[in-house]
């Protein structure tokens, strides 16, 4: 008999709130994040169908894009000629890695030059499954490589955080609800659903992220509003993504384990030493602190990146400058990419 989709979903909530109530109790960094993120997991390896809410995680996403683009201020578009030191090195931090991981994927485990080239790319795990289905990449190899690099990054970097760099994780995500003025509230929200709606209509990649981004920026940019997201609609944004990285794993099988996952793994020790190296280069010309440094080149995604540099209280407007930097130079540059390799494969 099989289970219907909302019954697959209402277990994998279920499983979730399991899982965070379980990190929170064992004291975990980031329980609503890691706990339905390792719940899921966890029982997605042992067989169990679950599913993925759709829209809900996309609309959870949208909070991040808000957080990030209130965070986009008149000071912070005064400190851009600062950041350039850096900022310069993410095209060049891109090439190296397209050049590094394409023939990795190819030569070692046998993956198509296409596919192999969306696997390389860290950009955001659904907008790189999205470009390679596209371009005729396989979709269940990059999702399985994207997520896996994801899972890795988001459950390594705050060890690094707190035990490489002294940063306690337990920065305040934003203020409560009750203590925003409902006005600014409401924009919020507006902005995030217009800001939405908007790049899916220009087909913008990441719309979810970047068209509430946008919108709320330009509304900080003006004066209009002054704080970011509340606590608890961080929280909620926490909860989905951990989800959205855990049923990633649904039906994997031991083949795919030992190829593509164990690909997936080496891969991110390779991007991982390559962020590593440009933090240290970057940290060394006094571009910016370590912590900043660190999470304005790890390898993980937009979103899961923004919730680090909120809750370890890194300069936001930093960290994600750069992450915006490399997701349009490997959006512009995927195309191009793509074409070339047609011209090939004919």
């Amino acid at each position: 008999m099989t289970t219907s989709p909302t019954k697959r979903r209402l277990i994998t909530l279920g499983v979730a709130c399991v899982g965070t109530a379980m990190s929170y109790m064992l004291g975990l960094p980031l329980p609503f994040l890691f706990g339905p993120m390792l719940g899921c997991l966890i029982v997605a390896l042992m067989g169990v169908r679950l599913q993925g809410v759709g829209y809900v995680a996309k609309g959870a996403r949208t909070i991040l894009g808000v957080a990030v683009g209130a965070s986009v201020t008149p000071e912070v578009i005064g400190r851009l000629p600062e950041m350039a030191l850096s900022v310069v090195f993410i095209p060049l931090y891109v090439i190296i890695i397209a050049l590094l991981g394409v023939p990795f994927f190819r030569r070692l485990f046998g993956i198509d030059p296409v596919t192999a080239y969306y696997a390389a790319m860290p950009g955001g795990l659904q907008d790189m499954v999205i470009f390679g289905q596209e371009a005729g990449g396989d979709t269940r190899i990059l999702s399985l490589i994207h997520t896996t690099r994801v899972l890795i990054i988001v459950s390594v970097a705050p060890i690094v955080m707190v035990h490489g760099f002294g940063v306690s994780l337990d920065n305040p995500t934003g203020d409560p609800a009750a203590s925003i003025p409902a006005t600014e509230l409401q924009l919020m929200v507006g902005a995030a659903l217009i800001g939405w709606w908007g790049a899916h209509k220009v087909g913008l990649f990441g719309a979810s992220i970047l068209g509430p981004l946008i919108a709320t920026a330009i509304l900080s940019l003006f004066n209009v509003i002054h704080f970011r997201p509340p606590t608890e609609a961080i929280l909620f944004a926490q909860f989905f993504i951990g989800i959205g990285i855990g049923v990633g794993y649904v039906g994997v099988t031991f083949t795919e384990i030992r190829r593509i996952v164990l690909a997936g793994v080496v891969y991110v020790l390779i991007l991982a030493s390559l962020a590593a190296l440009f933090t240290e280069l970057i940290v060394l010309l006094g571009a910016a602190p370590a912590v900043d440094g660190f999470l304005a080149f790890a390898p993980g995604g937009q979103a899961e990146m923004t919730v680090l540099a909120i809750v370890a209280g890194a300069d936001l407007g930093y960290v994600i400058i750069h992450h915006l930097t490399r997701i349009l130079v490997v959006i512009t540059g995927a195309p191009l990419v793509a074409r070339f390799l047609r011209a090939r494969r004919s």
